[in-house]
């Protein structure tokens, strides 16, 4: 009983705290919905039946695509917790053969969160339709294209919403100030919106706490609304719910009526988030919140609109603000411009967040990705995404003045993401539930047919603003498709281009060069076999370190990646040649970060790699993926590689612990104290030393091989990183040319830098020039 309490007070916590972050952009739409309606030819049928009629297709829109569709259906359709378009992607990708990332690994489906269900029902499900999407590529190229298309509208949300939202609710000035021009309304959201775009830096975690009581008492506030203007102005709005009135108003309206739906179906614009910010909540809080508080609450304040217009139709234009009583005008305009603030904050945070899935998947160019929260994972910042928003967004706003214009574009970027989420969602149907396709057709056409028949009002207003988020979605489908296609073109040469093992062991130990002191991080993309970059390197400068770790930090289809499961150790050569592979896998939801911890933790899991290997396979438990094994990222008891403070430090006193003696001569050893004395992070990380205690008792090779690497670590690391440049071969055609040549390189060179995007210090870094004939 008393767990079930807590279960219970954590989910209404849940659902208090998203009403902040999920329904910023669904509540406020009561700002501009009527207005846009009746913008056209509609605004001639001033009749209650017309009224009533927009209120009925409000009423039925509203219960059938964010209640019926994503509340009852897709939120359902979670992958680990998490929602949005490419959580619906990963899905399909871990259940069919739909991916077209070209670093999958068997070891990858071993992850404990990859698959929801038994290795034998994926088999069993092999349906005709599955097995022609598998066999055809370009029929996953064309789910990628769909995918991709959906993530570029939810780009276009983000400039969009914080522009129709702080412009609607700004705008309420005019209703009390009747000589104020548009002029400083637009001037006067234009500040508002570089104010919330150049608070994003300092993280939204600072003001979190008041998005879920401005939205919870704005919810309650046009609730309020609505009932008092049911009462006051026509009590007998309730019938309009009745489906008959839609009949009315399209028999009476006809084609201006259809065309009206263009901003009808504002009243559903937001709804993407209840599905695309489920990370943060569950599926319950999500479902209380909007079943206990936003239904209610805006079905009764789109009521009392209907209400007021039905005796005001001259107040079409301004029917919100118009139908609040003057003594509580002002605070209800304070309330709404706040919530437009929140409004807008959500679909940013949303926005930063579909980026970084698409960067992940590796159809994003390289961004820096910030975290702005310690405590609440997932509140993201990127600097280029947010200024670029910024700018759109204030040209959209000084370039249209008018929220009616905005709405037409607005609703196009809204109703295609839904559109899209309902055909991967009939897949999902499919292939991750495994029910009859004919469930998944009943879906599809149900509320295919929908959100068609309203996408198809939307497209006509094209030419009056319609165009822009097609403008946006196509210059960004066309960066994330060509940054696709040219990493897939460089990861496709350096599988072609590795170097053979047999090369390798012609070498020797020694690999035929130098070996110095130290831990040499060799950065790269394949997951098999050593990089044509290795032989580039030691050909220019015949040295390398006495330890190489060649590095692949790769994205899989999963959310987050445990990290007991995040490394992926494997031996290169034999031992004696101290090479190793290391594999760190992250999920599509988490920063590829080099954080002060990792050169210890990839430390600490070679050892307990070469401990395994010792002990033989029969004592490990987990997966092995050829000569690769996962290596829990935490330390076990027993292990043979310890690592502590200096402080904590006796070995020179304990016969039974081997300490670390740098192999470095005088002089190296005080240029290496005056190097750490300039960066103090780096002499940090140095402070960390390794012991292996009852090195008597352990085989001679392997206590060997221990005392080396830790003789390395203590040594130093330095991170080799490839500085490539892509080039097509003068055989190519000239499209492929144009592509690899102009756009590729133009998106290469104006992207951050490998080193930045995965966090490496700088400090220790070198980098190696080649050139990649694609």
């Amino acid at each position: 009983m008393v767990l079930w309490k807590s279960e219970y007070k954590q989910v209404i916590l849940l659902a208090y705290q998203s009403f902040g972050v999920v329904y910023g952009d669904l509540s406020t739409s009561p700002l501009y919905v009527f207005k846009s309606t009746f913008s056209g030819r509609l605004r001639h049928y001033q009749t209650e039946d017309t009224i009533f009629g927009v209120f009925s297709l409000i009423f039925w829109t509203f219960t059938l695509l964010p209640l019926l569709k994503y509340v009852f259906i897709v939120l359902s359709a979670d992958d680990n917790g998490e929602g949005g378009t490419f959580a619906l992607y990963s899905l399909l990708c871990r259940h069919a053969k739909f991916s077209l990332l070209p670093n999958h690994q068997a070891a990858d489906e071993e992850i404990s969160t990859y698959y929801s269900r038994s290795q034998s029902e994926r088999i069993s499900n092999s349906s005709p339709l599955r097995k022609y999407l598998e066999k055809h590529k370009k029929s996953r190229n064309f789910l990628l294209l769909l995918v991709l298309f959906g993530a570029s509208m939810v780009v276009g949300d983000g400039v969009l919403t914080p522009a129709i939202s702080v412009l609607s609710a700004v705008s309420g000035l005019q209703v009390r100030a009747t000589n104020l021009q548009q002029g400083p309304v637009v001037v006067i959201a234009c500040i508002v919106l570089v104010g919330l775009f150049a608070l994003q830096h300092s993280g939204t975690q600072r003001v979190a706490f008041i998005f879920a009581p401005v939205v919870t008492v704005w919810l309650l506030c046009i609730a309020t609304l609505g009932i008092y203007n049911v009462i006051v102005w026509n009590p007998r709005v309730y019938r309009a719910i009745s489906p008959y009135y839609i009949y009315l108003f399209f028999r009476e309206t006809g084609k201006d009526g259809w065309i009206s739906l263009g901003g009808i179906l504002l009243s559903v614009t937001g709804t993407e988030a209840m599905f695309a910010d489920l990370g943060h909540f569950t599926n319950l809080s999500v479902r209380l919140g909007f079943a206990c508080l936003v239904y209610p609450c805006l079905v009764l304040q789109y009521m009392g609109q209907t209400a007021f217009l039905t005796r005001n139709f001259s107040k079409l234009s301004i029917s919100f603000y118009a139908s609040i009583p003057e003594p509580v005008f002002w605070p209800v305009f304070v309330i709404a411009t706040l919530a437009a603030v929140v409004a807008s904050q959500a679909v940013i945070s949303a926005t930063f967040s579909i980026v970084m899935q698409c960067h992940a998947l590796g159809c994003f160019p390289r961004i820096k990705v910030v975290h702005t929260s310690k405590w609440i994972f997932g509140r993201i910042y990127i600097p280029e995404i947010n200024w670029i928003l910024m700018l759109l967004c204030l040209a959209v706003t000084v370039g249209f003045q008018d929220t009616t214009i905005i709405g037409n574009a607005y609703g196009i970027a809204s109703m295609t993401v839904m559109f899209v989420t309902t055909w991967l969602m009939s897949l999902i149907i499919t292939f991750v539930w495994q029910k009859n396709i004919i469930f998944a057709a009943v879906f599809l056409l149900f509320f295919g047919s929908i959100e068609a028949f309203y996408l198809s009002a939307t497209y006509v207003k094209i030419p009056q603003g319609g165009w822009v988020p097609i403008v946006l979605c196509f210059i960004f489908m066309v960066t994330m498709y060509v940054w696709h296609y040219g990493t897939r073109r460089k990861y496709m040469f350096d599988v072609q281009n590795k170097v053979s093992m047999k090369w390798i062991l012609t070498l020797g130990p020694s690999l035929g060069i130098v070996r110095v002191p130290g831990i040499g991080l060799i950065y790269t993309e394949l997951v098999t076999g050593v990089p044509a970059i290795f032989s580039h390197f030691v050909t220019n400068l015949p040295a390398f370190h006495q330890v190489l770790v060649f590095v692949c930090a790769k994205s899989v289809p999963v959310p987050y990646v445990s990290p007991d499961e995040r490394y992926l150790i494997g031996r290169i050569g034999p031992k004696n040649y101290r090479m190793y592979r290391c594999i760190v896998r992250y999920g599509y939801k988490e920063i590829q970060k080099d954080d002060e911890n990792f050169e210890n933790n990839l430390v600490m899991s070679i050892a307990e790699f070469i401990q395994l290997e010792a002990e033989g396979s029969s004592s490990y438990e987990g997966s092995v993926d050829g000569r690769m094994a996962v290596v829990p990222n935490t330390e076990r008891d027993g292990s043979w590689l310890v690592m502590s403070e200096p402080s904590t430090m006796d070995g020179d006193n304990d016969q039974s612990c081997s300490t670390i003696r740098s192999s470095k001569s005088a002089t190296l050893q005080n240029l290496q104290t005056f190097y750490e004395q300039e960066s103090p992070v780096l002499g940090q990380k140095r402070r960390i030393r390794f012991t292996v205690p009852n090195a008597d008792h352990l085989d001679e090779e392997v206590k060997e091989e221990l005392l080396e690497l830790a003789e390395a670590k203590h040594a130093g690391v330095a991170y080799i990183i490839g500085h490539s440049y892509i080039k097509a071969r003068r055989n190519s055609s000239f499209p492929k040319k144009f592509v690899i040549d102009v756009l590729y390189s133009f998106l290469r060179k104006n992207c951050r830098r490998p080193a930045v995007a995965l966090n490496i210090p700088h400090i220790s870094t070198i980098e190696v020039g080649m050139i990649y004939y694609v």
